[in-house]
């Protein structure tokens, strides 16, 4: 228990007590009150917050699943050497910074961007796609930054199925289509529903992307939060939003555990 103690008092120290403090003012502080949470359930502008960054979590994850799973499928397939290069090439966007990121997309999607004036040079277009600014412009920074997490949550499931249950069902006679569809698609559903899990954890949480490359209409739950820290000074209600996103987490959090105790789709742990 010694060895453990340093360790369990700066967690305590930097996150326990913090953690506590922002609950004791999201419920009034000093004067204990439920208004915050009311206002967040009744008000029009928070609940669109909530139903916004739940939205653009799901829209953001299901888009990393389906980029995701084949470049995963892929990189099983390669021998381990060529899988080494592969994977480094995967994680080269974790070597930037993610406000290095979200600037690069207003190059690339900006009205004068990189896809605008190919568009304009190659069809004659005039004007430009909306693709800055707005709901598209989040989503595609988000999937982009959560890609990896999904790749390696499903390859690490992938790498876990024996090549023999493969060859046995082509002995058997079976497609290419069904041995995926019947045999290694079912056997990776623990690492899809952990990347699934994951991304959508993260994406709850994200700040600079939807700051930087969303409009007035999709704002995120983090956004609202520094909002009132820096603008309204209004802590109590900050707190508050921040209590709601830690639950909402929270939840996801749950859902990992039980897939990982391989008890989300009933099975015994």
């Amino acid at each position: 228990m010694r060895f453990i103690a340093p360790a369990l008092v700066l967690l305590v120290a930097a996150f326990l007590l913090p953690l506590l403090y922002v609950v004791y003012l999201s419920f009034g502080g000093s004067s204990p009150s439920l208004e915050k949470y009311a206002a967040i359930a009744t008000e029009p502008l928070y609940r669109q917050v909530l139903l916004n960054s739940v939205y653009i979590s799901v829209v953001s994850t299901g888009l990393t699943l389906l980029l995701g799973y084949p470049i995963a499928y892929h990189l099983e397939a390669q021998p381990p050497r060529r899988r080494t290069v592969l994977m480094i090439l995967v994680l080269m966007p974790f070597w930037t910074s993610i406000l290095v990121k979200s600037f690069a997309f207003t190059v690339i999607l900006g009205k004068s961007g990189i896809i605008n004036s190919f568009l304009q040079w190659a069809t004659g277009m005039e004007g430009h796609l909306p693709m800055l600014f707005n709901r598209f412009g989040v989503v595609v920074g988000m999937t982009h930054f959560l890609l990896p997490f999904m790749v390696f949550t499903v390859l690490a499931s992938l790498l876990t199925q024996g090549p023999e249950l493969r060859r046995a069902a082509n002995v058997m006679g079976a497609t290419r289509l069904t041995i995926f569809w019947r045999i290694i698609f079912p056997l990776s559903l623990p690492g899809v529903m952990a990347g699934i899990l994951i991304c959508m954890i993260m994406s709850m949480a994200m700040f600079i992307t939807p700051a930087l490359l969303g409009g007035r209409g999709d704002l995120m739950i983090s956004n609202l939060v520094e909002f009132h820290v820096r603008d309204t000074l209004d802590w109590e209600m900050a707190s508050a939003l921040a209590v709601c996103l830690l639950a909402i987490t929270g939840v996801f959090c749950i859902g990992i555990a039980r897939v990982r105790g391989g008890q989300l789709f009933g099975e015994e742990g």
